[in-house]
């Protein structure tokens, strides 16, 4: 590639006041290019179109917050600190790397999360999608003449006046935006080739997002070597990115590692749950979908059932419930009939206990005994007498 003078107007158009600027544009296609790789990867796995919209702008908005706050704390706190209101114009460009998967991480988890998916599961199937807008971030890098390359004197030297603004002579540099592009598009194919060859969901969970940490880092860790200290002085043996990309590359080593040590299958599946794991605005929300639908007969019939089938230990203390009180009077009075006999038959006189025997049927030896003790105490009748 000869050497040339990149010098181009940073806005592409001018719509009334509104300036529409080709790292804007580079944006929207990174949304639409990574929902249809996420939507392509997402119902290879068993998942639905609605899950990649939903995956596609947690994964944006993460990567939005994450790079821009990792370029304010990471390379330009100063700047920040003399114009906060620079932190909110991210059309300037501005967006760290290191910064967006650290936001794309935090909305990952949110995501898969919220929708009971396993994490490696959602990673895997992002991976695609971040090595474009990988890619096509630094083509709006190139676009707006920021995080240029070291002044070279190679034949492929690219001259920044918009960059280099109050110099003499502008210097040659090195694209290192371009080398970037270059990164990106390969990680991009290894991925394809890894996919393909492993059989497509066949690989192991966790390998997807694995290999892009351990090729994406490490070559970022080189193509830092040619490009523009940001953050630490020249003296500085490494620069800030490469300071970072050192453990994301060892992260990605170590998870290829444990991928296909596990050996976890890989599907969009959600595990199953009862009841109790539901709201009731889950139930709600279900209902109203349905087209037959009725919230009267739903409030009527469909809420005793849920209410019913939390209640079953209740119902068994009701069958074990005491009968009424009348009953209970009524039972009471019988006994105490049946005592007063046995009450008087202590007190009772010798005739008496005489007409009783007499009209009682043969009682057991037990009885027998006590009618001999009795008859012992009992008087002689007077017949002798008269």
């Amino acid at each position: 590639m000869p050497k040339f003078t990149w010098n181009i107007d940073p806005i592409l158009v001018h719509i009334g006041p509104l300036a529409i600027r080709y790292y804007s544009l580079l944006f929207v296609f990174v949304f639409l290019g990574g929902y249809s790789l996420l939507k392509w990867q997402i119902e290879r796995g068993g998942g639905d179109e609605e899950d990649a919209g939903d995956f596609i702008v947690y994964g944006v908005l993460g990567v939005l917050v994450g790079s821009r706050l990792g370029h304010v704390l990471f390379y330009d706190l100063d700047k920040a600190l003399k114009d906060p209101l620079w932190v909110f114009r991210i059309w300037e460009g501005g967006l760290a790397s290191h910064g967006a998967v650290l936001g794309l991480i935090f909305a990952m988890y949110l995501f898969t999360k919220r929708r009971h998916v396993p994490f490696l599961e959602g990673a895997d199937r992002f991976s695609f999608s971040a090595a474009l807008g990988a890619t096509l971030v630094r083509v709006g890098n190139f676009f707006n003449s920021e995080i240029v390359g070291r002044v070279t004197d190679q034949s492929w030297g690219v001259r920044f006046p918009r960059y280099d603004r109050g110099v003499g002579e502008v210097p040659y540099r090195h694209p290192s935006q371009l080398y970037e592009v270059a990164l990106g598009l390969f990680v991009l194919l290894c991925l394809w080739l890894f996919d393909k060859k492993l059989g497509k969901e066949k690989r192991p969970r966790g390998a997807l997002i694995s290999l892009f940490f351990a090729l994406y880092f490490p070559g970022r860790f080189v193509v830092e070597y040619f490009k523009e200290y940001q953050t630490l002085p020249t003296s500085s043996a490494l620069t800030m990115g490469q300071y970072l990309s050192i453990p994301a590359a060892l992260l990605g080593f170590y998870g290829l590692y444990w991928a296909f040590k596990r050996k976890l299958p890989v599907g969009w599946v959600r595990p199953e749950y009862d009841d109790e794991d539901y709201d009731d605005e889950d139930y709600d929300d279900e209902d109203e979908d349905d087209d037959n639908y009725d919230p009267d007969v739903e409030e009527e019939f469909a809420k005793p059932e849920k209410v019913s089938k939390k209640s079953k230990k209740p119902a068994k203390k009701a069958k074990k419930a005491p009968p009424p009180e009348d009953d209970e009077d009524e039972d009471e009075d019988e006994e105490d009939d049946d005592d007063e006999p046995p009450k008087k038959s202590k007190k009772a006189t010798p005739s008496e206990d005489e007409d009783d025997e007499d009209d009682e049927s043969p009682e057991p030896p037990p009885v027998e005994k006590k009618s001999t003790k009795k008859k012992k105490v009992e008087p002689e009748p007077d017949d002798d007498d008269d």
